[in-house]
């Protein structure tokens, strides 16, 4: 909790305290403790900001000041009814409780401070692919559009204000609700559940550890260059935990709102474009995975290959306008300072696949880590060239998850493609590790209330994302910076439950 919301739960908790404890009232100050959570109350909304998690909280603030204004008057002197007053204690105690649990559940939280010695800076664009339609929609002249965030090593700067974690929450709360959506159906089969997009509000108040507009640290003269690709309705930043370490530690990230895909795509003159639900996508998906005679077709148009080529070409778009700034950044921040001769890609669940299939057509991408994705069926049958590096659990976890039988069956396709690599590869696998795990969201909920619900495996959330810093951080460092990173070299003794394997 933010320091004046657990201030309004603890002033509450005395107030009902004191309202229920006639002693207590022999305490001069003790007669103004409604007033004190009253004041409290609208300092937290003025400074903190509203939010629904507290609406419990100032429910019960106004309902004690009114009691208490009610035990300020004539009516203090009236007999007191025994079993109302036990009533509205127990009343006061469970609301109290569920007052103090909603903002624990879902908190306003910072982002663990990264450990790397450069601050963190980020800047985000909005770029049209005028050679390329949008297969999505039915109007010839729509073409392909991008909101693409570039986070970069910045110099230090504690008196700025640091970036949010998204911009515009109210946007993108209901593609938020329709993922939430679908993980409830996943785990609760047939219970008549509707999420709500109200909930994922909040998110506007979560700040990051990145500086909006920051000048780039000139400690080197330019640094290697990532593309991280989202998951099937999630968000450019849902991996802000891992992104922002890979920063610190001298490298330029960056991650691709894609349209139809993500939760919710906002453009700078205001218009949305909301993501398809898995069901919607599936078929072109499957195409690419395990495809079919007779091809799904979008639009009019035939896809023999599925959707995953027009994602990756995204990424290979997005690296030509990586090209363009690093000769003439229209802000001025990031010219000369992108190393394009060192680039790679990295992705999870969709964005793994993409991943997968953008280094598989573009030789640039010179280092590929793909995290618990399928692989797409011409990767599986033609391999990748360059090194690659996959983090998993295992199928024993994917059924923990319900995962479908051809679901389970698809994601080895990750081991056979890294059985099949010419070069270096690593097979990184943490059993009891769930899928939102390898993402922001265990940040965003209370773990163990997450672990009740299971959307976390048994594995402590946060040691998920240390092990998966670490290997990510390696595998980047030996192949794109050619520094030596032992952890890579087989099983580390600080990371036990990693399943460890290296090729050749």
């Amino acid at each position: 909790m933010r320091p004046l919301e657990l201030s309004l739960v603890l002033i509450n908790l005395l107030t009902l305290g004191v309202l229920a404890v006639p002693q207590l009232h022999a305490v001069r100050w003790t007669g103004y403790v409604a007033l004190i959570a009253v004041l409290i109350a609208i300092a937290q909304m003025i400074v903190e900001g509203p939010r629904w998690q507290m609406v419990p909280a100032h429910v019960l603030t106004g309902l004690f000041f009114l009691v208490w204004l009610l035990q300020s008057t004539a009516l203090a002197g009236r007999p007191v009814n025994r079993l109302a007053a036990g009533l509205a204690i127990g009343f006061g105690t469970l609301a109290l409780v569920i007052s103090a649990a909603l903002p624990i559940l879902s908190p306003v939280f910072r982002f663990p401070r990264p450990s790397g010695p450069y601050a963190v800076g980020t800047v985000t664009y909005h770029w049209v692919d005028a050679a390329r339609p949008e297969i999505f929609t039915a109007d010839p002249n729509d073409h392909r559009e991008l909101m693409v965030q570039v986070w970069y090593p910045a110099q230090p700067n504690r008196s700025a204000p640091s970036a949010p974690y998204v911009q515009d929450a109210g946007a993108l709360a209901p593609g938020l609700a329709r993922l939430a959506q679908q993980n409830a159906e996943r785990l609760f089969p047939g219970f008549p559940l509707t999420v709500p997009s109200f909930p994922f509000t909040h998110l506007k108040y979560i700040t990051t550890n990145a500086i909006p507009s920051a000048p780039v640290v000139q400690e080197e003269s330019s640094y290697p260059v990532l593309i991280f690709m989202e998951g099937l309705n999630g968000l450019r930043q849902m991996n802000t935990f891992q992104v922002e370490e890979l920063v610190s530690h001298g490298y330029i990230v960056a991650a691709i709102d894609q349209p139809y895909a993500a939760a919710e795509v906002v453009f700078p003159d205001g218009r949305k474009v909301g993501g398809l639900s898995k069901d919607q996508l599936n078929a072109l998906l499957q195409q690419s995975i395990s495809p079919v005679t007779n091809a799904p077709t979008l639009n009019g148009q035939t896809l023999k290959d599925g959707i995953i080529p027009y994602f990756a070409q995204d990424a290979v778009f997005t690296l030509h306008q990586l090209a363009s700034l690093n000769q003439a950044d229209p802000t001025g921040i990031l010219t000369g300072h992108l190393d394009m001769q060192r680039a790679g890609a990295f992705g999870v669940s969709l964005g793994g696949i993409v991943s997968a299939e953008a280094c598989h057509l573009e030789h640039r991408l010179r280092a590929c880590l793909v995290m618990e994705a399928p692989m797409p069926a011409d990767v599986v049958k033609s391999g990748l060239q360059q090194p690659s590096m996959w983090i998993t659990s295992d199928a024993d976890t994917w059924r923990l998850q319900r995962w479908s039988d051809r679901d389970v069956m698809q994601h080895q396709t990750m081991r056979a493609v890294f059985e099949s690599l010419p070069g270096d590869g690593y097979f990184v696998q943490v059993p009891k590790m769930f899928h939102l795990n390898l993402t922001d969201v265990p940040l965003l909920i209370y773990a163990p209330f997450g672990r009740r619900l299971g959307l976390f495996g048994p594995i402590d959330a946060h040691r998920v994302h240390r092990i998966v810093n670490a290997y990510t951080l390696a595998f980047f460092d030996r192949h794109l910076k050619g520094v030596p990173a032992t952890l890579l070299d087989g099983p580390a003794a600080q990371y036990p439950e990693v399943r460890f394997q290296r090729r050749p």
